[in-house]
């Protein structure tokens, strides 16, 4: 009689234990970064090089020191349409030749402008060095701003711009900049433009813009990968040499605005199921002593997922998928702002949770919350290393803003340095709840009353420009 078969065995069902604490965060790892190599031609066009033999590529940063805020007074977007045409023909190249180059070269090209910089850039292969280097610099230096194109491109703006009116978080943020900074000062408008300025600047405009702006004693040109400084200058100085350098005029900011009692803009956006909030005022310049002691405090109350402003209205409220600040430090000093998209219902509910963590931040934070706050800073920054193109980014700033070379050097130290009293000191001198701009794009219908029953400070209905509006 053969035996009986045995038993299958019954599978364990039990689920794995979850994980009851966060994992230990790492010290920082020794971030070690190559040699930055700097030179100057002689029509006063600096460059910086880094070498970096991994791969057989090399990135390419033309940065033009001049951005939106040289737009003039009813011709905002300016810079940003300036930069747009370069890639759309030269001398000796329509804009489908430019981009059929591109393609057969097998390299990334790109041209844009924002705050304080214009930039043109290009990413290629050894193989193709020269041939793109060639293409590269026929783009930066003979655009031809073929009415045709400017027409084209001028036409795509103000689709945009029509677009952007039924977006409230763009109305916010624009409406934010030109209340907190006003028409006359050079932040008061968006790098875009408005569908007047744009539609009243012409190929003469740009063509202006161009020959005050596009000069060598202007631009740095940052090459990082697998090229030697010598033979970057060398190659550099064949494409770039005879660039003729002529006066470049000061950009003029006039008096920072003043700052006053806490004002909440309203703009109706009727049947919103949204509110974009938007809550600040003018911050610091990139040159602030502070910017350490700015980058942690921020990180804790809005510059990360796990920030209390995010921790709060999301996690604990539902009352948005993200809640987020930010200094945006520029030449002169840029916007701090703290920002939301709300369930509309929920809208005065949330700015009292947005103010409740605005005055909390200048407490003393606990020390465990400071150290993840450096701790989320300093294990991110390997990561904003890792490519050619990643390294030739981070040096903008160092290059925009004359920043000292070896300032990543020493970025962790610096992080590890900020102290409890200057996170609190930063919080008490930059994020003041009872000085600050509100502005809201959404219902009114559904929102208003309960914006006004907080009593925050006085309510003003402005239009989707931000200028004032009829009751």
């Amino acid at each position: 009689v053969p035996a009986p078969a045995a038993a299958a065995p019954v599978a364990d069902t039990t689920p794995p234990a979850l994980p009851t604490t966060p994992p230990t965060l790492a010290p920082p790892p020794t971030l070690a970064l190559p040699p930055i190599e700097t030179r100057q031609l002689a029509n006063g066009m600096k460059l910086v090089v880094v070498e970096q033999h991994e791969l057989p590529v090399v990135d390419f940063v033309l940065l033009v020191r001049t951005g939106s805020e040289a737009d003039p007074i009813g011709r905002s977007g300016l810079a940003s349409l300036t930069a747009d045409m370069l890639d759309e023909g030269t001398t000796t190249r329509n804009a489908l030749q430019v981009a059929d180059q591109e393609a057969y070269l097998g390299v990334a090209l790109g041209t844009g402008s924002g705050w304080d910089a214009s930039q043109v850039v290009l990413h290629t292969t050894t193989a193709q060095l020269d041939s793109a280097l060639a293409l590269f610099a026929d783009v930066a230096l003979h655009p031809s701003f073929a009415a045709s194109d400017f027409a084209r491109v001028k036409q795509q703006r103000l689709t945009e711009l029509v677009q952007v009116k039924d977006h409230a978080p763009a109305i916010a943020d624009r409406a934010f900049a030109a209340i907190v900074y006003g028409p006359r000062h050079p932040y008061g408008h968006a790098p875009t433009g408005t569908e007047s300025s744009v539609r009243a600047i012409t190929r003469r405009d740009i063509q202006r813009f161009y020959d005050t702006y596009y000069r060598p004693n202007n631009a740095t040109l940052i090459v990082v990968g697998d090229i030697t400084a010598a033979d970057a200058e060398r190659r550099v100085s064949a494409r770039f040499g005879d660039w003729q350098r002529e006066p470049v005029p000061p950009t003029t900011y006039g008096a920072t605005p003043r700052k006053s009692a806490t004002t909440l803009y309203l703009i109706d956006k009727p049947g919103a199921a949204q509110s974009s909030i938007r809550i600040g005022g003018v911050g610091v310049p990139r040159a602030t002593s502070d910017y350490f002691a700015l980058q942690v405090m921020n990180t804790i109350l809005g510059g990360s997922f796990t920030s209390r402003l995010n921790q709060n209205l999301r996690e604990t409220h539902g009352y948005t998928y993200g809640a987020f600040s930010g200094f945006s430090m520029r030449h002169e000093a840029g916007p701090f702002t703290a920002r939301a998209e709300v369930v509309a219902a929920k809208t005065d509910s949330a700015m009292v949770e947005f103010l409740k963590e605005l005055r909390a931040i200048r407490d003393t934070v606990p020390s465990a919350e400071l150290q993840k706050a450096k701790r989320y800073l300093e294990l991110q920054l390997p990561g904003d290393f890792e490519s050619t193109g990643d390294i030739a980014r981070q040096l903008v700033p160092v290059a925009l803003y004359d920043l000292p070379l070896d300032f990543y050097d020493g970025y962790v130290q610096h992080l590890e340095g900020v102290s409890q009293t200057e996170v609190q000191r930063v919080a008490r001198r930059y994020v003041e709840p009872d000085s600050m701009t509100v502005v809201i794009v959404g219902d009114r219908r559904t929102i208003e009353s309960g914006l006004r029953a907080l009593d925050l400070g006085p309510v003003s209905l402005r239009n989707l420009e931000g200028e004032a509006a009829q009751p």
